[in-house]
């Protein structure tokens, strides 16, 4: 197999005062990140004009009712669904009092205008709410409301082996928690506590719900949103705690082998990725039809420890997403999907993989610096790095599509002009054969 070379450059590293967690990195607005540290830090990260170059800043947000001593355990963002308006962060943290470790969820959303996306104003406007778990992840998702439009909530899971739904009462100006079974009944009656939970709104008014367990167990739902109500549901039991749990489309084109009308079409399928600690991270295909009867191994993904993040993009640019999976073995691992020649399943196959100086922790793909093409954030046990598309093999490409684009419209014009050419000389052919016609008319004489 012919490995492709690593398609990225390091442009910052940020250090900070002290390591962070798997839950511990979040995009804020479109072009900046939230990282949190275990040490009750939060630190901004963003690219800014300075000295009339873009250079990366990283400054730590003074969140308040987050007392120095705490730990912070996760931390989310969202801007509101319209016609709503607004910048909210949520933060977990544990609070060490001497004689109690007490948890708490930090909401923050500032409803001032003007300041709805001022992280500052933000960081000063708190909900503070005493937890009476241990939490986990936290995570946002759209929901459909009865007026037909949609809601982003708050999802925490926790020790107590239950989501946790936080929605916004809006004539309160506040966040309130209410029974995740009215909204989200495939989240009720979990067999363990749940590490890491994905949310995929799909066609036809449904989505797909999964969530990976510390005992192993991984639950796919798939609900329709009017109702809600689940339509099916599958579990599967791995052999260690889930790492990771990722619902996300995938195009492909079908086998070279079939005819020329059908082979340059594209089928897309709904598809789950499942990282466990301790077992090869696999892919089960179109799951919204087959469930998770179907899975593709992805080899050599438990040779460097547990994969403790992974994300799913288009890195190439050909429109076809590549797997990414970072592990606690300091590598970053980009997975292929290939079509199989016979019509079958396919398998993903490794591109390429790049080695990092301490765990990799999370991993957000989006545009820092505003120039349309994104880069790629990932978390690591020691800090922040921030990796750019090499610039000379971008271009490269832009030139070659570009190429490519002028040619077909020279072709399509050459088309053009030799039809126009076809079509002027087969209307002077008519003219001269009627012509013709008329003076082979014989002339009739009156008498």
């Amino acid at each position: 197999m012919h490995r492709q070379s690593y398609p990225f450059v390091e442009d910052s590293f940020s250090r900070f005062p002290s390591q962070s967690n798997i839950y511990g990195l979040c995009q804020a607005g479109e072009q900046e990140l939230l990282a949190a540290t275990l040490k009750g830090k939060v630190v901004c990260f963003r690219y800014q004009d300075l000295q009339h170059k873009i250079r990366p800043v990283a400054k730590e947000v003074q969140f308040t009712y987050i007392p120095v001593d705490a730990e912070i355990v996760s931390i989310d963002a969202f801007n509101k669904s319209p016609p709503n308006r607004g910048l909210v962060v949520g933060i977990t943290f544990i609070k060490d009092s001497g004689d109690k470790a007490t948890p708490f969820l930090n909401i923050y959303c500032d409803y001032e205008p003007g300041s709805e996306f001022n992280l500052d104003s933000i960081a000063q406007s708190c909900l503070n709410l005493e937890l009476q778990f241990t939490p986990f992840q936290l995570y946002h998702t759209e929901v459909q409301c009865d007026d037909g439009g949609s809601e982003t909530v708050f999802l925490l899971s926790g020790h107590d082996q239950r989501i946790h739904l936080y929605k916004e009462n809006a004539s309160l100006h506040q966040f309130e928690e209410q029974p995740v079974e009215k909204l989200f009944p495939e989240l009720q009656q979990l067999p363990s506590n749940v590490l890491w939970l994905d949310v995929l709104c799909i066609d036809g008014g449904q989505r797909l719900s999964v969530f990976g367990c510390q005992s192993g167990c991984v639950g796919l739902a798939l609900v329709n949103q009017t109702g809600p109500e689940v339509l099916q549901s599958w579990r599967v039991q791995f052999d260690s705690p889930i790492a990771t749990v990722l619902l996300f489309p995938l195009s492909c084109q079908t086998p070279p082998n079939q005819s020329t009308a059908e082979r340059n079409v594209e089928a897309e399928s709904y598809n789950l990725l499942v990282t466990s600690t301790i077992e090869m991270a696999v892919v089960y295909r179109d799951v919204q039809e087959r469930g998770m009867s179907q899975p593709l191994y992805l080899s050599e993904s438990d040779q460097w420890d547990a994969v403790l993040c992974a994300l799913v993009i288009d890195l190439d640019f050909d429109g076809q997403k590549e797997v990414l999976l970072g592990t606690y073995g300091q590598e970053l691992l980009c997975y292929k999907f290939q079509s199989a020649v016979g019509g079958g399943d396919g398998q993903f196959d490794l591109q390429w993989r790049q080695s990092f100086k301490s765990p990799l922790l999370s991993i957000i793909y989006l545009d820092l610096t505003g120039d349309g093409l994104r880069e790629l954030a990932i978390l690591t046990l020691k800090g922040l790095h921030i990796l750019q598309h090499s610039l000379t093999s971008t271009a490269d490409l832009v030139l070659q599509r570009l190429a490519h684009r002028v040619s077909t419209l020279t072709t399509g014009s050459e088309l053009d002009l030799a039809k126009a050419e076809e079509a002027d000389e087969e209307e002077e052919e008519e003219e001269e054969a009627q012509e013709d016609e008329e003076r082979c008319i014989p002339q009739t004489t009156s008498n």
